[in-house]
C-alpha cells in the first residue's frame, strides 16, 4: 500500500508540473510559435541517393566527365543538375549531361576552377580525388533551366556552359529551328566539341578565343523570328553580353554557374531570432549566415551560393532580397537562403 501511495502522488505531482509548464508557455509573448509542418533548416530538398562512380575521365583540357550509376533513377529533362556530395562534405552543382532516357547513370561534368577564378576546392576535389570505384552521394534532378516550346532557338554556350545545353540540343534534332555558338579560351578547353560538331538539322558555330576572339553576338542574335528562345549557359559576362543583345521579340532562359549575387545598395540590417531570443546585425559586406553562425555555431549550411537549400530559413517579418537561384515562387513568400539573400528593409525576423 505505502508503494501504490507513492505511485499515484509521483504521477499526480508530474500532472501538476505539466500544467504549471503549459500555463507558463501560454503566457509567454511568443506563445503561439509560428510551425512549419516540417522542419526546413538543414533538410535535403529531394530524396538521397548513394551512386557508384563507373567514369572518371578527362574529356578536354582542365575538365573531368563522371558517370554515376545506380538502379532505376529518377527521371530528368533537359537542363536539369545534380547536387554532388563530395567526400569532405561540400555539395556542388553539377549540370546533367547525359541521356535523360538511360534510368541506369548519371553524367556530368565539371571543369577545374582555380582559387584565382574564386574556386572554393569542389572542382579540385572533383578531379583530384573522386575514383572510380567510390560511391558518391547525389540529391535531385533538380531543373531551373527547362526547355521551353518555342518555335525556333538559339543556343549560347561559354566553355563548361555546354554541359546543359548538350541535351538539349538533342532534344530539339528534327524538331525545330535552332542554332548555336558554342565559345572556348581554346578548342582543346572545350568538352563535347567533337558530338557537337556532327550536329545536323541545325547551324552550329564554334568559337576559340585564342584564334577567332570574342564572338559575334549581335550578328548571332539578328533577325531573329519572333517568340525565339535563347539560352544562354556560362560566364557572367557573357550572360551580360547576350542579355544585352538579345532583341525584345526574344524569351532570354540563362543558367548561372553560381549565384548572380551583387553588393550594390548593400546596407546593414537587423535580423530577429525568435525562438532563440537574440538579435543581430548583419553588416552590408557580410551575410546573414555569417551573422548567424557567430551566435548559433551548429547552424547547418553547405553551398554558400544559394543553390543547395541547405540553410533555407522560415522568415515570420520583414520583406525579403531574394538573391538565390533555388526558392519556388510559393517558397520566397516566407523562406530565406541565409547563406546570399538579404532583407529589404531594416529588420528581418526569422524563425530560428
Amino acid at each position: 500500500m505505502p508503494r501504490l501511495r507513492t505511485v499515484v502522488a509521483v504521477a499526480g505531482t508530474a500532472l501538476l508540473v505539466r500544467r504549471a509548464m503549459r500555463r507558463r508557455i501560454e503566457a509567454s509573448p511568443l506563445w503561439p510559435l509560428p510551425a512549419l509542418a516540417e522542419p526546413v533548416s538543414g533538410r535535403p530538398r529531394s530524396r538521397a541517393l548513394r551512386l557508384l562512380v563507373t567514369r572518371h575521365e578527362r574529356i578536354a583540357d582542365g575538365v573531368v566527365q563522371l558517370r554515376l550509376e545506380g538502379r532505376d533513377l529518377p527521371a530528368w529533362e533537359p537542363g536539369a543538375h545534380l547536387d554532388l556530395v563530395l567526400p569532405s562534405g561540400l555539395v556542388r552543382q553539377y549540370s546533367l549531361c547525359g541521356d535523360p532516357e538511360d534510368t541506369s547513370s548519371y553524367t556530368v561534368a565539371t571543369r577545374l576552377v582555380g582559387a584565382a577564378e574564386g574556386g572554393r576546392g569542389g572542382s579540385r576535389e572533383v578531379h583530384d580525388e573522386l575514383r572510380e570505384g567510390m560511391e558518391v552521394e547525389v540529391r535531385g534532378p533538380r531543373n531551373r533551366f527547362p526547355l521551353a516550346p518555342a518555335p525556333a532557338y538559339v543556343f549560347v554556350a561559354g566553355g563548361i556552359g555546354i554541359t546543359p545545353v548538350l541535351p538539349m540540343l538533342r532534344a530539339v534534332q528534327g524538331r525545330a529551328d535552332w542554332r548555336l555558338l558554342y565559345g572556348g579560351r581554346t578548342r582543346a578547353s572545350m568538352p563535347f566539341l567533337e558530338e557537337i560538331e556532327k550536329l545536323r538539322g541545325g547551324a552550329v558555330t564554334v568559337v576559340a578565343e585564342d584564334v577567332a576572339g570574342r564572338p559575334d553576338l549581335d550578328g548571332l542574335l539578328a533577325d531573329l523570328p519572333e517568340g525565339t528562345a535563347v539560352y544562354c549557359c556560362g560566364p557572367e559576362g557573357l550572360m551580360e553580353a547576350v542579355s544585352r543583345a538579345l532583341p525584345a521579340h526574344c524569351g532570354l532562359h540563362l543558367e548561372r554557374f553560381t549565384a548572380h549575387t551583387s553588393t550594390e545598395g548593400n546596407g546593414s540590417f537587423e535580423v530577429e531570432l525568435r525562438r532563440s531570443g537574440r538579435t543581430l546585425t548583419v553588416p552590408a559586406d557580410s551575410t546573414v549566415l555569417a551573422a548567424v553562425r557567430a551566435e548559433l555555431p551548429d547552424t547547418v549550411y553547405s553551398c554558400e551560393q544559394g543553390f543547395c537549400g541547405t540553410c533555407q530559413q522560415r522568415v515570420l517579418e520583414g520583406e525579403i532580397d531574394h538573391r538565390d537561384e533555388l526558392l519556388t515562387d510559393a517558397e520566397r513568400d516566407d523562406s530565406i537562403l541565409i547563406c546570399v539573400s538579404r532583407a529589404r528593409g531594416e529588420r528581418l525576423v526569422l524563425d530560428m
